[in-house]
């Protein structure tokens, strides 16, 4: 693909819910979206300081393994939001199963437009996922907007410094996080924006790194089961796929991508 032109919000949104929510994300990613998976899930449940008082907010919440495993390990309530319909059926479909369904629910709904109540929740969670959001300062508003005074905000995202390859910068490369991720001062801009207080960064580039060569290996896998015809990807460009991860490695490499967590705090 081409160096990304400009597209209307909703198609960028309904781009990254498609692609999240097939088996393709799932083959490549596991259960959990973001680097680190539920280890750094569980390093932002610590400094968040999380307990059966606190309900939260998980924003994006993907499949709800995050929120499902915040549950059980920190006993707190959580509400999960995603764009998709789908993964919001399968997301309540697992709290079912776990038998969490009093203290885990999800609903679909927009970032930037999330269907709550101000002042609802004590801690809103959002995990490589401002990234890819067409609109960081409204979606960071919103955040602020359903936070109780006080409240916390954790966050984890990929980070960028400079500009990238051609090949990073296209709509593949905005749906793996990558083509909109901002400099690690940019997103504490917006957020102060917002009206937050940042209280903590923290660098994580080694999850990174192990993410990108997670799949790279799981990619090479894929196409030989592939071509072997155990399984089924329609659709799906090696070609292209291949190239966006060589790509994000040498940019990892270079130091030019990383990730990071931040803990905000309401007034």
């Amino acid at each position: 693909m081409n160096k990304m032109m400009p597209l209307p919000d909703d198609t960028i949104k309904a781009c990254c819910t498609a692609v999240y929510q097939s088996d393709w994300a799932k083959l490549l990613l596991g259960d959990s979206f973001h680097p680190g998976g539920l280890a750094l899930t569980e390093r932002l449940g610590n400094l968040l300081d999380l307990g059966p008082a606190h309900h939260v907010l998980d924003v994006a919440s993907g499949p709800g393994t995050s929120a499902l495993f915040l549950a059980e390990r920190f006993g707190c309530r959580v509400t999960g939001v995603d764009y998709g319909a789908q993964a919001v059926a399968e997301a309540n479909e697992s709290a079912a199963n776990a038998g969490l369904t009093e203290r885990v629910h999800f609903e679909q709904g927009d970032a930037e437009r999330l269907p709550f109540a101000a002042g609802l929740f004590d801690v809103v969670l959002c995990e490589c996922a401002l990234c890819t959001f067409p609109s960081k300062e409204t979606a960071a508003a919103e955040f602020a907007r359903v936070l109780k005074p006080g409240g916390q905000l954790g966050l984890s995202d990929l980070t960028r410094s400079g500009p990238l390859s051609p090949e990073l910068d296209t709509l593949l490369g905005w749906i793996a996080c990558i083509a909109d991720a901002r400099h690690l001062s940019g997103y504490t801009k917006i957020l102060s924006e917002a009206g937050f207080t940042i209280s903590l960064t923290e660098s994580h580039q080694r999850a990174l790194s192990d993410l990108v060569k997670e799949i790279r290996a799981k990619l090479l896998g894929a196409e030989l089961l592939l071509k072997l015809k155990q399984i089924k990807l329609p659709g799906v460009d090696f070609a292209q796929a291949k190239g966006l991860v060589k790509s994000a490695a040498t940019a990892v490499q270079a130091g030019q991508l990383g990730y990071a967590i931040i803990i905000a705090q309401t007034l």
